[in-house]
C-alpha cells in the first residue's frame, strides 16, 4: 500500500532519488523485486497453513485463519522494517521530516498486527495445548 497507492516511497528511495528517470526506473525494479519475494513468502505461508490443518492440535475455523493471516502479515512488515528502514537503510516509510517516527510506527503496526493475530489463533486453542 505505501509503494503503489499512497507512493510514500520505492525500494532504493534512500539509495538513489526517484526523481530522475533513472532513478525511478531502479526504484520501480526495487518495488518489483520487493514484491516477487513478498509473493514468494506468501506462497511459503499458504503451504505452511496447508500443513497446519493436517495436524489434531489446530482448530479449523475462521478465527484461526484470519489470526495466522495477522501474524504473517505483522511478522513481515516488522522484519522488513528493521532490515530495509533500520539496517539498511535503503528507504524510509516517508522519507523527509519524521523518518524515525514513521519507521517506528510502522515496526510497532506490525507487532500490533502480530499481537493481535496471536491472540485470535490462542483463543481458540483448547486450554490443555496452549502455548
Amino acid at each position: 500500500m505505501l509503494h503503489q497507492l499512497l507512493q510514500w516511497h520505492h525500494m532504493f528511495s534512500s539509495v538513489k532519488t526517484d526523481t530522475t528517470v533513472a532513478g525511478l526506473e531502479l526504484n520501480t525494479l526495487g518495488d518489483g523485486l520487493f514484491h516477487a519475494a513478498d509473493w514468494l513468502v506468501t506462497v511459503a505461508g499458504i503451504f505452511c497453513l496447508w500443513r497446519a490443518v493436517k495436524r489434531k492440535d489446530v482448530p479449523l475455523s475462521t478465527q484461526t485463519f484470519f489470526g495466522s493471516i495477522l501474524i504473517g502479515a505483522g511478522l513481515f512488515d516488522f522484519v522488513e522494517g528493521i532490515v530495509d528502514h533500520q539496517i539498511l537503510g535503503i528507504h524510509h516509510v516517508k522519507p523527509g521530516i519524521n523518518e524515525l517516527a514513521w519507521d517506528l510506527g510502522f515496526l510497532a503496526f506490525g507487532l500490533i498486527l502480530a499481537l493481535l493475530g496471536w491472540m485470535l489463533v490462542q483463543s481458540e486453542v483448547p486450554a490443555d495445548t496452549k502455548v
